[in-house]
């Protein structure tokens, strides 16, 4: 810029220096060039000289390089062969590495679709466990390994589901079973019990009829149910026992809770069993209708319950959580609600005391069952009682039938016997004593009727039956004794009191059957006695014992001779009155027959008859039906003489009347009965006489 901005002939100058430097470097350049000029023609000197000799080298180097071309292509062919070689060995090498790590996994895999296809679904899961934790997870990067690892779930759903599937057949096979289990438990529990009572008795000697049996449990393991057959006598050979397996596989139950645990799904496991199961145990629980119709209805509806319980028991102990001690006794209290509602409802029905007998017995084996398995029973044994009282009622009832019958069958007429044989027979049947009768020679009459040892012997069948149901209930000898006493003073008190009261009561009974009946119930009174030593005896109870009750025959027995003695006074009275009914008097006769009138006549011989009857009669009863009988008679003739339709009566009739008078005090100190002190039976006519 300055050279072009300073003065006009600057640039001349500029150029001018630049020439002048151009011409010194080239001097400078000239004087390098002469300074090396003699070492550059010397190497080119050479290099023409080498030139010779390098096109030699040049010819001899590519020819030496084709020979060796053409000598190296076998090598070089070898060589990519070695090389070939040695790729596929290293893939091989590689290949039998994979496999070594693919072939568990696919062994594994066809283990499982064995195990599955065997339905061994447990191990399955195992194998399954084992694939994804350990072999799976060295060849995940194979597509056959995703689809493995796809099929995994699907697998696990499939066993759950055929599991279920298995442990609902389960739960459809104990639910049929259920009846067989149980009547195997029951019967094994009643021969178990009966051999307990067999060494009982073999070892005490006093055993005598001790009905306090002591609780028999079962023996065997609470795990299994066996049924031994029936012991025969003192034969050692070997019992077959069948176990709970042996009716039911219970393998589906364990195998469906052991996968369900695996699978980490036991909770909804045990949810969905005990479920079923409460399901089931309310069908069980359902009695049929007819049930109580018939002992095998209650039966089969024990049998079920039995056998319900008794799978549960052996799943609580095989089986760790699926069921646990306080579900099975909540199970059990549900149940037994039922149970006591169902058959205090269904044991109502029941008419029949035999039927009664055997639901008690059924309930006593029930109940010793369960109690054996470890259920708590004792308000079983509290419905037994009210079962008793029904039982009893029944018993009454039947029994009331049975005194009916014999009352109806009886002759009311002293028992004759001809010889010591048929004596014998009577005082077998019937405890009687009198030694003035035992004097006498045959033939022979026995004061009571047939109906006496009749039904003293039904007394004692009585006693028989109530004694069945009091066996086995666990209670003590003194219980069964005051039992026995109890219900026996029913029937004295309240039946057969009825069932005399009710006969007496009846039209057809006379004077006569009405003074045999008086003689039955006092002979009947003093067998009382016999009957309380019958009981001590088969209770081995002594009657000295302060709390043992005494029988009430003496007050049932006294009610219905004071029964009978006030319809002997009413039935004397009644014929009086039909005597007098039938008196004709002619109140305007001029003068009487001469003799008593025919109608007294005959009532002062039928009185004469009857009080004759009397003679095996307290002497009491008969002094009082007499004077009753002389005290109606004297008012009913005054009532005649004082009628206010009287008008007018004549002295024919007045001395007529007095005959009639007269021969009524004649009866009156013949002393038809014996026993009146001095004039005390004709003082009943004094205010007649008077009159």
């Amino acid at each position: 810029r300055s050279v072009y901005d300073d003065q006009p002939n600057a640039h001349q100058r500029f150029m001018e220096k630049l020439d002048a430097c151009i011409r010194n470097h080239d001097r400078e350049i000239e004087k390098m060039c002469n300074f090396h000029h003699q070492g550059f023609v010397d190497a080119i000197t050479e290099l023409l000289k080498v030139r010779a000799d390098a096109e030699k080298l040049k010819v001899q180097v590519t020819d030496t390089n084709r020979r060796l071309q053409d000598a190296g292509k076998e090598v070089i062919a070898q060589t990519e062969e070695i090389i070939r070689c040695r790729i596929q060995q290293r893939n091989i090498t590689t290949v039998v590495e994979k496999l070594q790590l693919c072939l568990p996994v696919l062994e594994m895999y066809g283990k499982l679709k064995e195990q599955m296809n065997v339905k061994r679904y447990y191990s399955a899961l195992k194998t399954m466990e084992q694939l994804e934790n350990l072999y799976l997870p060295r060849v995940s990067q194979y597509r056959f390994c995703q689809i493995m690892i796809e099929n995994l779930p699907k697998l696990r759903e499939e066993i759950k589901e055929i599991s279920m599937s298995d442990l609902k057949d389960f739960l459809e096979s104990i639910r049929k079973h259920s009846d067989r289990i149980g009547e195997t438990a029951m019967k094994q529990a009643q021969q178990q019990k009966t051999f307990s009572t067999t060494l009982q008795k073999q070892n005490n000697v006093n055993y005598g009829r001790n009905m306090h049996l002591g609780r028999s449990r079962i023996l065997e393991s609470k795990n299994e149910i066996t049924l031994k057959r029936t012991f025969e006598d003192d034969d050692d050979h070997e019992e077959e026992v069948l176990t709970a397996q042996d009716l039911v596989d219970f393998s589906p139950v364990y195998r469906c809770l052991h996968i369900y645990s695996v699978l980490g799904d036991g909770e909804i496991f045990e949810n969905y069993y005990r479920k079923q199961r409460r399901k089931q145990a309310r069908l069980v629980l359902q009695p049929q209708s007819s049930m109580h119709e018939t002992v095998e209805g209650y039966r089969r509806y024990f049998s079920q319950i039995v056998g319900f319980f008794v799978v549960e028991d052996h799943i609580l102990h095989v089986t760790q959580g699926l069921v646990t001690r306080t579900y099975t006794d909540e199970l059990w209290n549900m149940a037994l609600s039922k149970i006591i509602a169902v058959l205090r409802t269904h044991s109502s029905y029941c008419s029949d005391p035999d039927l009664v007998l055997e639901l008690k017995n059924l309930i006593v084996v029930f109940a010793d069952t369960l109690q054996g398995y470890g259920f708590p029973v004792n308000r079983l044994f509290d419905l037994l009682f009210e079962i008793r009282d029904q039982y009893n009622e029944t018993l009454l009832k039947k029994w009331s039938g049975l005194f009916r019958d014999i009352f109806e069958a009886d002759n009311y007429s002293p028992i004759p016997v001809a010889n010591e044989e048929e004596y014998k027979i009577v005082i077998s049947k019937f405890p009687f004593q009198d030694p003035e009768l035992d004097k006498q020679s045959f033939p022979k009459k026995l004061p009571m009727s047939q109906s006496v040892p009749q039904i003293y012997i039904q007394v004692k069948e009585f006693i028989y039956a109530s004694l069945k149901f009091s066996e086995s209930l666990h209670r003590s000898s003194t219980e069964i004794d005051d039992m026995l006493r109890k219900s026996t003073n029913l029937l004295l008190t309240r039946t057969l009191s009825s069932c005399l009261q009710n006969l007496i009561k009846k039209p057809h009974i006379g004077l006569t059957e009405l003074v045999q009946i008086i003689i039955n119930t006092t002979h009947l009174e003093q067998a009382c006695k016999y009957l309380e030593d019958f009981i001590s005896n088969i209770t081995n109870i002594s009657q000295v014992t302060v709390h043992t009750a005494r029988l009430y025959g003496l007050s049932t027995f006294k009610d219905a001779r004071h029964a009978a003695e006030g319809e002997i006074y009413t039935k004397l009275n009644q014929k009086i009155d039909e005597f007098i009914q039938i008196a004709d008097y002619d109140w305007t006769m001029s003068e009487s027959d001469g003799r008593a009138s025919g109608y007294l006549m005959d009532l002062i011989n039928f009185l004469r008859s009857t009080f004759q009857v009397f003679t095996h009669l307290p002497g009491k009863v008969a002094q009082t039906a007499c004077m009753s009988a002389c005290q109606h008679l004297s008012m009913s003739l005054m009532q005649m003489l004082l009628d206010s339709e009287l008008k007018q009566i004549s002295m024919g009739a007045i001395q007529q009347f007095n005959l009639d008078v007269i021969q009524c005090e004649l009866f009156a100190s013949s002393e038809p009965v014996p026993g009146f002190q001095g004039d005390t039976l004709q003082l009943a006519f004094i205010d007649l006489r008077q009159v």
